[in-house]
């Protein structure tokens, strides 16, 4: 039976296999033989030192000038002269500290025994006491499982730390020729058969080139397996995001706990505040307008005439259904719903929409594209097909023509807010809100230029849902083309708000939605998988909660910055005292 592979990546200082020490022995630390923490004693003992000096000086002086003889002493003076030897001693002896610790820790003779080389399963190593930091730092004697098979201890040249890493000597082979070029760190997969085991040797030949530790990136727990040939390629460990819950969301007449995973303090608890108000509110309503992905390549030809000719072929009618059949030759989901053409010169570029499904669409709607274009040589045979992106889609960059004909799922949300849960949960008024939604949202984004930015952060809720579900999350650059509008209703009462997205790229299949962690948010908000009754209703619902937490999102943090709480909440919820570095370890 094999062997099981031993991979520790604990952070240790450098190893010298020199000395034996039984097992149950344990080092203790310098500072243990000081009652109190040693950054305490060291204040204790200087003013000490420095308190008894002076009151001795101040006697001495005292008694020179009343001519009292400087043997006679009184009891504080006894006290202030052993408190100065004390003192004196301890500071004597403070650079080094192993003094103290000589006279508290005094190791057995049997400690340091010799034992004979041949038995190794009883061989330990142990940290040579080279310290390279303050004296009292806490030495960490922690010994690491023994491999029944013989390990290579390899010890690595890093910046501050030297992590050890204790792996068989098949795996260290490997790791070599990854180091030496001879084996691509990319076919590590393919050649071992192993995801995780490839990750983990990939991971030392990289700190070995590097000479980084990697000890704080996570490389257990993770099912490696998954992401392969899909997701992620060459892995080296995983970056771990806390997931938050906002909500309950009302929208529709049903509740969401809405996921989002975030590293930016107080979003979570501010779009939460925001699902309160709706919820007390009656709910949120939204609407689809719009469902469709676009790839859009672009084509040349020899003569603009030529590119206009294809121009307006592509745009009659009567070729459609034509066209149609060519395309949905890709997927039982994918069909084509309209084409839009733009040309510059003897370019043409060709905006193909469709549905997907429950799928975010790129590669369905790219294949769908291909099969026209492969058609169209036929009577085109002039056509040089640049690419099949030309940018007139537009993926993963803000684009009028996103923010005008959209892309993917277009969606309005709105809710009424009443005016007593706007003064009493969001601590403001509805006069403050409009004012502020029209100096803010519309008029201060339109003095910036911005596109499709009439919002106040849309993106925010939009990238942290899209990291928790799942999404592409570069796909936040047009997903969160937004206007938020706000004004008052019911004779100035209430608060009628709503937020414009017609550019929402979501899928409930395929990507990342597929993934342990990310498929447990998508079950949470009952959109996991495909639609087995309607295709493409779950992505679609997907795509509704995100206009609404959004529209909880604006809500709370405008009604924040009108009420002037935007920073003390961000003082609260977004500045920690703690030290990270140090819980963590």
């Amino acid at each position: 039976m094999e062997a099981p592979r031993l991979y520790s990546t604990k952070p240790v200082q450098s190893l010298k296999p020199t000395k034996k020490i039984p097992l149950e022995e344990d080092l203790g630390k310098a500072s243990d033989a000081l009652p109190l923490p040693l950054y305490l004693t060291n204040a204790l003992f200087f003013t000490l030192f420095f308190s008894v000096v002076y009151f001795l000086l101040s006697r001495w002086r005292e008694k020179i000038r009343t001519s009292t003889p400087l043997h006679v002493v009184t009891f504080s003076d006894i006290i202030a002269i052993f408190s100065f030897f004390a003192s004196f001693i301890y500071l004597l002896g403070f650079f080094g500290i192993d003094f103290v610790q000589s006279l508290v820790f005094q190791p057995s003779p049997d400690v340091w025994i010799a034992e004979d080389e041949e038995e190794d399963n009883e061989v330990l190593l142990a940290k040579e006491d080279a310290r390279k930091v303050p004296c009292g730092q806490a030495l960490d004697c922690s010994l690491p499982p023994l491999p029944p098979a013989a390990p290579i201890v390899t010890t690595q040249k890093v910046c501050d730390e030297k992590p050890l890493m204790v792996i068989p000597e098949e795996d260290e082979e490997i790791v070599k020729s990854v180091v030496s070029g001879t084996t691509p760190s990319y076919s590590l997969e393919s050649k071992l058969g192993d995801c995780k085991r490839a990750a983990a040797i990939r991971r030392e030949a990289l700190q070995r080139l590097t000479g980084k530790s990697l000890s704080g990136l996570p490389l257990d727990g993770f099912d490696y397996e998954s992401i392969l040939g899909q997701c992620c390629e060459m892995p080296v460990g995983y970056v771990q995001i806390p997931v938050g819950i906002a909500g309950p969301l009302l929208v529709n007449g049903r509740e969401y706990s809405v996921p989002m995973a975030t590293t930016e303090g107080c979003l979570v608890a501010s779009t939460n505040r925001g699902c309160k108000a709706i919820h007390l509110s009656g709910g949120a309503t939204s609407v689809l307008l719009k469902d469709g992905m676009t790839r859009a390549p672009c084509v040349r030809f020899g003569t603009a005439k030529r590119a206009a000719d294809l121009k307006l072929y592509l745009e009659d009618p009567d070729n459609f259904e034509t066209l149609s059949v060519v395309f949905n030759r890709s997927s039982r989901f994918g069909r084509l719903q309209g084409i839009k053409c733009a040309i510059a010169g003897k370019n043409l570029y060709i905006r193909f929409t469709c549905s997907t499904g429950d799928a975010m669409g790129m590669n369905m709607v790219s294949k769908g594209v291909q099969n026209v274009l492969d058609f169209l040589q036929t009577d085109f045979p002039d056509m040089d097909v640049i690419g099949i992106s030309g940018n007139y889609c537009s993926d993963k960059k803000p684009a009028a023509v996103n923010w005008i004909e959209g892309r993917g799922k277009s969606v309005v949300c709105e809710a009424t807010i009443k005016g007593d849960v706007v003064r009493k949960v969001l601590k403001t008024s509805v006069e403050s809100l409009v004012e502020l939604n029209m100096l803010k949202n519309l008029t201060g984004s339109a003095m910036a230029g911005a596109l499709g930015g009439f919002n106040a952060h849309a993106s925010n809720i939009v990238a942290a849902i899209y990291i928790a579900t799942g999404q592409d999350p570069a796909q936040n650059v047009e997903s969160s083309h937004c206007i938020t509008m706000m004004e008052a209703v019911n004779d100035g009462k209430d608060l009628h708000v709503s937020v414009t997205m017609p550019s929402i790229e979501v899928g409930t299949v395929g990507g990342g939605t597929q993934l342990a962690s990310q498929s447990a948010c998508l079950n949470l908000l009952g959109v996991k998988g495909a639609s087995k009754e309607t295709p493409g209703a779950n992505s679609r619902m997907l795509a509704a909660i995100v206009a609404s937490a959004v529209l909880a999102g604006e809500l709370s943090l405008m009604s924040a910055i009108a009420a002037g709480q935007l920073v003390k909440s961000h003082m609260k919820y977004n500045r920690s005292t703690k030290d990270v570095s140090k819980a963590s370890s």
